[in-house]
């Protein structure tokens, strides 16, 4: 059946004629039964709704075409449908007509099947086809993905949950981010999670456990929005839907699944960040699919080169979001509200947040990006954390340049200066005073900027470069597993290999220096002022072979082997303690910098800050925060050195960590560590030693 829209007949219903621009998307109205329809189109010509029933998703069996006349108002397509009209509808669709002029950025193609940008479920029939949906002019019927129509209930857009009592956890000095990925946490049949509940967000709560055993606070999950099944993607980055949990991470109902999740890791005091990805979709460049914004109106969603007949790709994917256009900016908007609001999550970190300052032509604007602002004050009204990843292949923006004046950013700087200094380049010991003290070059504490050492997101590792143990294991990337001849992926990853190339014949006093190496970077991790993150499996060795960059990889290269966990059980305790020590001092993490609190010296008296040092000490004063004096004492030479330990305290120093004993006495619990008898320490070769003296 098909009907085209008409004249209103009735001014004191006119919304119930002709729908409301707003808000964007489907929208089941309990009180009127019947349904709004609203989408983002400034350049389309015509604007068909198509609806199907679960029998039948190639003959649509109700179309509704709208007249602009009467459902357009300005950029918006709107229309309202009965319930009545559609009893046995279960999806949804566009057809969206226009100007197929690639000179003037047009890309409409009226035998696509479109899904509706704004739809919270989404859904593949079994003959879903991404290559049909590449080809230009080829009809799309049965073979593209649908939105799922809201259920006919009253006051919510996605279905009822009980949230019982739930509540945001917050985490100031406690605050451990743990990034990982929801397949490959618990792929793996070593997990111990069900066969069924392997790889999905049900699976993922059988390991909350295990996150309170390990201490950590925040779990930073990566790309949880639907993602085209057909792509070979596995990290998720390639977004096909903003508003959809994947589908694949779940057992039978994603939105209530993601919920149970988020529910209960909250009920475990655990906060929740989502990884997204509002620089880019999964359509790519111009040969790649059409299904959703390049069929709706391509000119509004993406940025174009200058003849408009390409795409501009400062992402590296093929295109990028036009995020200073009313209709992409909508867009983000609505779906970070959608997933705060309805999902609780507490936190988002913004891939390539660079992009999010472009223009609407493209040029960077650093000082008032619409959307920036848009997006903290969204923020600050529910309490969400924002993260940034402050660069992009065209714009390099970490530290104050980042017009997010609040956000956290990733940290770029740390993870080279430590990989760096660790590995035995020279030149670094002033820069690892700085990001040790908070990176307050990149975060100045000035009258005028005012910023905070707990912006900087200090990390080492990420799902994106080598592992912790292949930072250890590879001096070269390994890749040729992901079909690219080994050109994919950073050839600068600061690596050290400890002597060996991977693990095959490696020599026992290879490992053992690999395992001091992993001790050494989780420690200075740990004792650096910042919010710190690491990576899912770093704890106990997880290897993926030497591939930094397995974006394509769903298998054992990636899936975490908990086999591992028992293998190096030494790491994991050591990983544990180490959290358990940052999260009992409250000195190292502060609000603020440690300015005066915090005294810096060398292996003998002041820090050797000359081009040929490789050892730095410090001595932390806890006072002001009621803790504990800390002294650190870090020897990344090749050689053992006599350290002086430059301050007396009141009480004697008691020492917590040495990286260069075996487990367990390269970490005390409290309460029996060693307590030291002389004011000189002989610092091993690539050891980091950690003193305490109890407060008064």
């Amino acid at each position: 059946m098909e009907h085209v829209g008409g004249a209103v007949r009735s001014v004191e219903d006119w919304e119930a004629q002709e729908g409301a621009p707003a808000p964007l998307g489907a929208t089941w109205n309990h009180a009127r039964q019947g349904y709004n329809f609203a989408l983002y189109s400034r350049h389309a010509t015509s604007v068909t709704l198509l609806f199907y029933t679960k029998d039948d998703l190639f003959n649509p069996c109700y179309k509704y075409r709208l007249d602009y006349l009467n459902h357009k108002t300005e950029r918006v397509w709107h229309c309202w449908i009965p319930g009545a009209l559609i009893p046995d509808a279960h999806y949804y669709a566009y057809r969206v007509d226009g100007p197929n002029d690639v000179l003037a950025g047009h890309r409409f193609d009226r035998s696509k099947i479109l899904l509706d940008p704004f739809a919270v479920e989404v859904f593949f029939p079994e003959s879903y086809d991404r290559a049909a949906t590449c080809t230009p002019g080829l009809r799309t019927d049965g073979r593209a993905p649908l939105g799922v129509l809201p259920q006919r209930i009253p006051h919510t857009p996605v279905p009822p949950f009980d949230w019982g009592e739930d509540v945001r956890p917050r985490h100031t000095s406690q605050t451990i981010v743990y990034e990982l990925h929801v397949r490959g946490f618990t792929a793996h049949p070593s997990s111990e999670v069900t066969v069924e509940r392997r790889g999905t967000f049900l699976g993922l709560i059988d390991k909350i456990p295990y996150l309170k055993e390990l201490g950590v606070t925040v779990v930073e999950l990566l790309p949880v929005h639907q993602f085209d099944p057909q792509e070979g993607n596995y990290w998720g980055y390639m977004t096909l839907n903003f508003f959809a949990p994947h589908l694949g991470y779940a057992l039978d109902d994603p939105l209530d699944e993601f919920r149970q999740l988020v529910r209960a890791m909250h009920a475990a005091g655990i906060e929740v960040w989502l990884d997204v990805v509002y620089n880019h979709t999964s359509e790519g460049d111009q040969t790649g699919p059409t299904y959703s914004f390049r069929g709706i109106d391509n000119r509004s969603y993406y940025l174009l080169k200058a003849d408009r007949r390409l795409y501009i790709n400062d992402t590296g994917t093929g295109n990028t979001l036009r995020c200073a256009n009313p209709g992409p900016r909508g867009l983000i908007m609505g779906s970070l509200i959608h997933w705060t609001q309805h999902m609780h999550v507490d936190g988002f970190r913004f891939d390539l947040a660079s992009i999010l300052t472009r223009n609407d032509d493209g040029s960077v604007n650093t000082l008032d990006p619409a959307v920036v602002a848009e997006i903290s004050r969204m923020a600050s009204y529910n309490d969400i954390q924002l993260v940034a990843e402050a660069w992009d292949i065209g714009s390099y923006q970490l530290g104050r340049t980042f017009p997010g004046q609040t956000w956290l950013q990733w940290n770029g700087k740390f993870r080279d200066d430590v990989r760096s200094f660790m590995k035995g380049d020279q030149g670094l010991v002033p820069a690892m005073m700085r990001r040790i003290y908070g990176s307050d070059d990149l975060f100045p504490d000035t009258l005028h900027d005012a910023c905070r050492p707990t912006q900087s997101v200090n990390f080492i590792t990420a799902h994106d470069g080598f592992c912790l143990y292949d930072l250890t294991a590879y001096d070269h990337k390994h890749n040729v597993a992901n079909g690219h001849n080994n050109t994919d992926g950073s050839n600068l990853n600061y690596s050290w290999n400890c002597g060996w190339e991977g693990d095959e014949g490696v020599p026992e006093e290879v490992l053992a220096l690999r395992r001091q190496q992993v001790k050494n970077f989780f420690t200075l991790l740990m004792l650096s002022n910042g919010t710190p993150m690491f990576c899912a499996g770093d704890e106990f060795l997880h290897t993926q072979r030497g591939n930094n960059n397995p974006y394509n990889q769903d298998n054992e290269i990636t899936w975490l082997n908990w086999e591992l966990r028992e293998k190096n059980r030494d790491i994991f305790r050591f990983f544990q303690q180490m959290i358990a020590f940052r999260k009992a001092h409250p000195t190292i993490m502060r609000s603020r910098f440690w300015r005066d609190d915090v005294r810096w010296y060398g292996v003998n008296g002041p820090p050797d800050q000359a081009p040929h040092s490789h050892t730095l000490a410090y001595f932390l004063r806890g006072a002001t925060v009621n803790d504990d004096d800390l002294y650190v004492m870090i020897n990344a030479y090749w050689e053992d050195l006599d350290f002086r330990i430059a301050e007396r305290p009141t009480h004697p120093w008691l020492r917590v960590v040495d990286t260069s004993l075996l487990s367990p006495q390269d970490i005390a619990v409290p309460g029996h560590e060693i307590e030291l008898r002389s004011q000189h320490y002989l610092v091993a070769a690539r050891s980091i030693v950690v003193l305490r003296s109890p407060r008064p």
